[in-house]
């Protein structure tokens, strides 16, 4: 039998970096691309161990590089692919909103376009429960597959138009297909401008911490591996055509998430700055997972469990975070692939 070929877009951020590595790990009998365009969220060396395996492949290419891509798919005829390649940072697409709208919708269509074209089995399209807009602060409220779409960032406006694509591209041209909405991730190799990270980084260093408005925002947090294994089960079990919400059962408040940590480490709680809220900032997400878990999917980790572990990875892992800070990551892209 073949070795199966799965193309895994965004593989050098947070999210696809953590799926490549589940997936290497666990089918030694695939053959894993990462592809990525090294944008300044894009880092490597979360997968120097992996470049000594023989399943594992790294091509640096954008996805709205549409002669790339298609030379790319003609060539090595992937069975599979995991689609995170997104510009996902809100704050970035309110300054900027028209490189999302080339990533994250113009890409999509590409990289559909592609599959379509080469006969892939199964794509599997990573997205955001920022789609559904916001929710109420009444705790027995929750997204769920039936909720309408209604972005209000300019990052998610560009995920529900992607979402809305690949839907699409499956009902008119039969491209076999599935759409994940997730929750807020956290765990190992996260972004430092992220809130988890950003927290850690800055409590270690005693420096502040800045908290939108009053911190009582809402979210429902997934842990990273819970997540890898959510998508997954989709791709192999999924049926085809359907979207799965991922959710984690962990609704916390940003202010206490950022409490949770600082006194985790033993700071002071005068390290919170409050800062002057976001624009359009939704006020609450949660999740309803129940379609996922009747496919077979469950939470490993609680919010306890899965926030102890990951201040304890950042603890152990400073040489990531700091060099993630100071942009010397980006250094081992030039020394290990002659890239720029």
């Amino acid at each position: 039998m073949a070795q199966k070929k799965i193309l895994v877009t965004g593989g050098a951020g947070f999210i696809g970096g953590n799926f490549v590595q589940f997936m290497v790990n666990k089918y030694p009998d695939y053959a894993v691309y990462n592809l990525d365009l090294l944008t300044y969220a894009g880092d490597l060396t979360k997968h120097r161990e992996l470049e000594e395996e023989n399943n594992y492949f790294f091509v640096k290419a954008d996805i709205a590089d549409r002669e790339a891509i298609m030379t790319l798919f003609e060539t090595e005829k992937f069975d599979y692919v995991v689609h995170f390649a997104a510009e996902s940072h809100v704050d970035r697409s309110i300054t900027d909103p028209e490189v999302f709208v080339r990533t994250n919708v113009m890409g999509t269509q590409v990289l559909l376009d592609a599959s379509r074209k080469s006969g892939v089995t199964k794509f599997v399209h990573v997205s955001t429960d920022e789609v559904y807009g916001e929710l109420d602060f009444d705790p027995n409220t929750f997204f769920t597959e039936e909720t309408p779409l209604q972005p209000n960032s300019p990052y998610s406006a560009s995920k529900a138009s992607s979402d809305l694509l690949v839907r699409a591209y499956h009902e008119t041209y039969g491209l076999p297909i599935n759409i994940t909405r997730c929750s807020n991730n956290y765990g190992p190799y996260h972004f430092p401008e992220k809130l988890i990270p950003l927290t850690i980084s800055r409590v270690l260093n005693d420096e502040k911490v800045p908290v939108y408005g009053d911190g009582k925002n809402i979210r429902d947090w997934l842990h990273v591996l819970d997540h890898c294994a959510a998508i997954d089960l989709v791709l192999h079990e999924g049926v085809n055509g359907e979207v799965y919400n991922v959710g984690g059962h962990n609704e916390r408040t940003n202010l206490e998430v950022v409490k949770t940590i600082i006194n985790t480490l033993g700071k002071p709680e005068d390290l919170i700055e409050f800062v002057t809220d976001r624009l359009g900032h939704d006020k609450r997400y949660a999740i309803d997972p129940t379609k996922l878990e009747n496919l077979g999917w469950k939470p490993t980790y609680t919010f306890e469990t899965g926030i102890a572990q990951t201040i304890q990875w950042y603890l152990d892992n400073k040489w990531w975070w700091e060099q993630i800070i100071s942009g010397e990551y980006q250094n081992y892209f030039i020394k290990q692939y002659n890239i720029k």
